[in-house]
């Protein structure tokens, strides 16, 4: 068995021997110096109070970049360390971060795609199948900067070597990596990109020497796409639309080019390129594990080709809330591209938890806490929190190095309270609110100043000049305000810096402040925390974990850390204050919380975690499957039915014992051959027959008064009328009934004015909103979702649940079903004393609210309370019964006239049945 974990970049990339050509830094974007000038006075500060002590002259900070810059010279006390690349027993845990500054610089071919994205490849075609086609066109780019293909062709013949990358999801590769040292992992083969324009390749023996030896090598199947596609698919679609919109930056701003910028069809592309190279190459057993929001679309498009494959998908970053993800235009290609994946993973409960809500939203299907029912499976949805490697780290923190540069950095800091920050320079890692409000704490608090230190490392972006103006206003101002010839309050190094000087700095650090707006889930806190446990030499300390409260992290924590709103100021400087003055007990008892969890939520548990609850579901749904049940043997159930003594048929109505009726009349009387049917069962003392209903008891009454004895269940278990007895049984307390059907009424009320052709259906204990007959499907679907949507978040604490179904959502209470009338009957049946216990049981429907019937029976017999259990489903859904009439598969799904002749022939085989085993009596 293989594992293929995927995932945008390879760990591996390519590096080319190539002398007479600059090397070109793949993450690292040209250094925009901002206009303003160092010794210039800003702008007046949003927190400057009247009464301070006017600006001194603000010293340069070169010197502490220089500090940081350092390779292998000397400082004032001794060596620095010598820089040698990073080591590679571990990579960046941060899944989103830029490359370390290593020092390492990769000599790599300029790519030749056009940016942005030409408009005329839009065409206004969002399906995947559309997009492909339009790419098979061939779509040419034209050249950038005048390059000629030749003077790129050097590369097709340069001597090259395999490196490791800096791009990609560190946490994924330590993940990885812990779960091969563990042995828990023996077969995996990597699904990527080199993370390098390849069009200069193309055509040449060297594309397949690479590729061959990354697979050979480093088990690594290499995706090659055009430089046009990738860029399309990562600089534009993945980078301006998914991750503001999965972080909650709409770009509905004037200055946003998402609107301009026709990138969908390249993100396709490149996902069917991801695609057909796992189809090649998977054989039957192997695990297909795709990763995070560059691939959404993989799963389905596997799913469609390998309808039998074990594929995962995890989602590293947030899922948003059903409003925001509703506003991309392709909202329903992503959630199904997603759904084709048997597990989907999230980081917390909440991301979990919109996910669900948006599918059923967008797509009307029933969303439960577990996952999503489609109509032929059920797709499981977990959240299981990634974590860092701490057995790497301690590895990497045995490196002489990075005790020399912890030496260096106590020593120049020296009497100085240090909070320390690495972060991505954009707008979602809250950079200008953490530094307003280390600002606003200097302002509020002065006897801090001279006292404190912040030293921010900020990784920067092409696309984000404006921030990166303010936030270099903001550094200007402070330092302007506070520093002297002695003292610099704000370090601000807009460089990455070396992996030891990483760990060297978390380990002095007195405090770690993360601000960000929205993150998956931020792992330098959890690498923090784990470097300050003292081990170091001459430093035994536990230092304070400032986190934003919007971060996945905080959300494991259980609120050890100094949780914080970053568009709070106030709060912010305030957790500062309180980070910088807390006693060492409490800071050792929140570390020792905050550690434990760490340890807990490491990246081999992950890991394993998820692979291990992929197999289980996957099994799960595979033996629900229809086409994996077997179909009844009417001679076996004869059998059985011939030894039992007491016997109990539980039938479903509409769809099992006669086709669907008319939801708007009343049925007054059922077809002939049912009425047979039951009676010629009920001819024998020894059977009990309870007939399912969803209608009310009226009705039942009226289809089913020439049936005497005959058992009832109306409205789906709020109502019984019990073997023999002509009174209803009211289950559901009437006065709990009326009180949420009114509240439930209103909210359909709205969607039903606004749905021209619905009509609203009031039952005793259950409402449902139909729209079948709608003129225009598609916006009365889109209203039914968001009706249901709104009935599930507004009604929760009422206990009732809306469920769409066929054309319909119908709202019911949680409390009253099938199963619990059954259980009752089932009960009843035990305690009388002039009857022999059950020992045949029957439980024959074709809907899903007959699946907790099923379970129930199926549970029956586990506990051995019943020999003789049988369950048969008619519906094409994937199901928990151990049987089925079907027969057989007829392609992805039956149209309507067909499905309704498959209902009806069904219902005749139950009455066949039923017939047969009426004769016997």
């Amino acid at each position: 068995m293989t594992v293929f974990v995927v995932s945008l970049f390879l760990p591996n990339t390519i590096s080319f021997s190539i002398p007479t050509l600059t090397a070109v830094r793949r993450d690292q974007p040209p250094v925009k110096r901002s206009s303003t000038k160092a010794g210039a006075l800003e702008k007046p500060s949003l927190f400057t109070q009247h009464d301070l002590t006017p600006p001194r002259t603000r010293t340069t900070d070169n010197d502490h970049v220089e500090f940081f810059a350092q390779r292998g010279t000397q400082a004032s006390n001794g060596h620095f360390p010598k820089q040698e690349g990073p080591r590679s027993i571990i990579a960046p845990s941060d899944p989103h971060s830029p490359a370390w500054g290593s020092g390492r610089h990769f000599t790599q071919p300029p790519s030749r795609a056009s940016t942005p994205p030409p408009a005329d490849i839009l065409k206004h075609n969002k399906t995947p199948e559309k997009a492909a086609a339009i790419s098979r066109a061939g779509i040419r780019q034209p050249q950038l900067d005048g390059r000629s293909e030749s003077h790129d062709r050097v590369f097709a013949h340069a001597n090259w070597t395999v490196v490791p990358a800096d791009q990609g999801n560190g946490g994924l590769r330590n993940a990885v990596q812990a779960a091969v040292r563990n042995g828990k992992l023996n077969d995996k083969i990597w699904v990527g990109t080199l993370g390098m324009p390849t069009d200069a390749l193309e055509e040449t023996q060297q594309k397949q020497d690479i590729e061959d030896r990354l697979a050979t090598e480093y088990d690594s199947l290499t995706v090659f796409c055009k430089d046009s596609d990738f860029d399309g698919h990562y600089s534009h679609y993945c980078k301006q639309i998914l991750w503001p919109v999965f972080h909650y930056q709409i770009p509905d701003n004037p200055k946003s080019k998402a609107y301009e910028d026709h990138s969908w069809i390249y993100y396709v592309t490149v996902n069917l390129a991801f695609a057909d190279k796992i189809v090649k190459n998977w054989k039957r057993g192997d695990i297909i594990w795709i990763h995070d929001y560059h691939l959404l679309l993989v799963p389905a498009i596997i799913r469609k080709k390998l309808p039998d494959a074990k594929i995962g998908f995890f989602l590293h970053v947030a899922f948003p809330s059903s409003e925001v993800f509703r506003c991309l235009a392709v909202r329903q290609e992503l959630l199904e591209g997603m759904l084709g994946a048997n597990l989907i993973g999230f980081q917390i409960h909440e991301y979990a938890r919109h996910f669900l809500q948006t599918c059923s939203r967008l797509l009307c299907v029933e969303a439960t806490n577990d996952g999503v029912q489609l109509e032929e499976r059920f797709v499981d949805a977990i959240n299981i929190a990634i974590g860092i490697d701490p057995v790497a780290l301690d590895m990497n923190r045995a490196d002489p190095e990075i005790e020399e540069w912890l030496t260096a950095m106590q020593e120049r800091y020296r009497g100085k309270k240090l909070i320390v920050a690495r972060d991505k320079l954009d707008y979602v890692r809250g950079v200008r609110q953490k530094l307003l409000s280390y600002e606003l704490f200097l302002n509020k608090y002065p006897e801090w100043r001279d006292r404190v230190v912040m030293i921010q490392v900020a990784t920067s972006t092409t696309e984000q000049a404006e921030l990166d103006a303010t936030v270099s206003d903001i550094v200007t101002r402070v330092n302007s305000s506070w520093a002297n010839l002695a003292y610099q309050p704000l370090v601000y190094l807009k460089q990455d810096i070396s992996y030891p000087q990483y760990l060297a700095l978390l380990a002095v650090a007195d405090a770690l402040m993360v601000a960000s707006q929205r993150e998956g889930m931020n792992l330098t806190c959890h690498e923090y925390l784990v470097c300050q446990d003292g081990k170091f030499k001459g430093h035994n300390k536990f230092g304070s974990l400032i986190l934003s409260e919007f971060t996945g992290s905080s959300s494991i924590f259980g609120g050890q850390e100094l949780s914080v709103n970053p568009w709070d100021f106030r709060q912010c400087a305030e957790a500062i204050k309180h980070a910088l003055e807390m006693g060492d007990e409490e800071k050792e008892t929140r570390w020792g919380k905050l550690y434990k969890s760490v340890m807990h939520h490491t990246a081999d548990h992950w890991f394993t975690a998820f692979l291990g609850r992929l197999d289980k579901v996957y099994d799960e749904q595979n033996s629900q499957d229809t086409t994996s049940v077997p179909r009844l043997s009417i001679n076996s159930l004869a059998q059985s039915y011939q030894r039992s003594q007491k016997r109990l048929f539980m039938l479903d109505y509409e769809g099992t014992l006669a086709s669907w009726g008319s939801p708007h009349g009343i049925i007054l009387t059922s077809p002939q051959h049912t009425l047979d049917a039951l009676n010629d069962i009920l001819s024998d003392e020894r059977n009990v027959v309870y007939v399912m209903s969803g209608r009310q008891p009226e009705d039942l009454d009226r289809l089913f008064k020439r049936v005497p004895n005959l058992g009832l269940i109306a409205e789906n278990g709020c109502f019984l009328k019990e073997f023999g007895s002509t009174k209803w049984i009211e289950m559901a307390d009437p006065e709990k009934m009326h009180a949420w059907q009114e509240s439930v009424e209103g909210i359909m009320q709205y969607y039903y004015e606004r749905t021209p052709g619905s009509w609203i259906e009031r039952r005793h204990c259950s409402l449902i909103f139909h729209y079948k007959s709608c003129d225009d499907p598609e916006s009365a679907s889109r209203q039914a979702g968001d009706c249901a949507s709104h009935i599930n978040d507004a009604c929760e604490q009422q206990k009732v649940k809306a469920i769409p179904i066929d054309d319909a959502v119908i709202v019911a209470p949680i409390d009253w079903s099938k199963g619990t009338a059954a259980t009752q009957i089932f009960e009843d049946l035990e305690k009388k004393t002039d009857s022999p216990p059950v020992d045949f049981l029957t439980v024959i429907g074709d809907g899903r609210d007959d699946e907790v019937v099923f379970r129930w029976a199926n549970d029956l017999e586990k506990q051995k309370q019943i020999k003789h259990v049988t369950t048969v489903s008619l519906g094409n859904h994937n199901t928990e019964a151990g049987y089925t009439l079907t027969q057989g598969v007829t392609g992805k799904g039956p149209s309507l006239s067909s499905s309704r002749l498959e209902m009806l022939t069904q219902s005749k085989g139950v009455l066949t049945v039923l017939q047969k085993l009426g004769q016997l009596s």
